[in-house]
């Protein structure tokens, strides 16, 4: 059984299923979405997010039930680390390589982006495997 520190848990609405797959509803929002004095600042975001999960055989599912989308901690840090963390350092360390070959402001600045193009093209490539290292589970609520 796992304490309460080794997941990450969303509550959700299932919106629909199909044969393998259950899609759960989660509204995603910043720290700003719970401020009392949101509607004086434009900071505030809320989204609505779509997240696949394997059907369970041994769980009956139904439409609008309201269920909690619970992924391991340790998978959610290496989430982060591949969608924010390693991007991140591809363009800093591209950026300060080609700046310090003397190749302009402008250029390095295009071309360390242009360096995510195939990170993200390899990712893609890896997305059925990465789904099986990402995944949720539904625990009722």
């Amino acid at each position: 059984m796992n304490r309460a520190g080794e997941i990450i848990s969303h509550s959700g609405i299932i919106e629909r299923i199909d044969k393998q797959s259950v899609y759960v509803k989660i509204l995603s929002s910043s720290a700003c979405s719970s401020c009392t004095v949101k509607g004086a600042c434009n900071l505030a975001e809320s989204k609505e997010k779509l997240v696949e999960v394997k059907k369970q055989q041994d769980e009956v599912y139904s439409v609008g039930r309201s269920v909690d989308v619970v992924m391991q901690r340790s998978s959610g840090t290496r989430a982060v680390l591949l969608a924010y963390l390693v991007p991140f350092g591809i363009v800093l360390l591209s950026l300060i390589v080609l700046l310090s070959a003397g190749t302009p402001e402008g250029i390095s600045a295009l071309l360390s982006m242009a360096l995510l193009v195939p990170y993200y093209l390899v990712l893609h490539h890896f997305k059925d495997k990465l789904k099986k290292e990402f995944e949720f589970t539904i625990q009722s609520k």
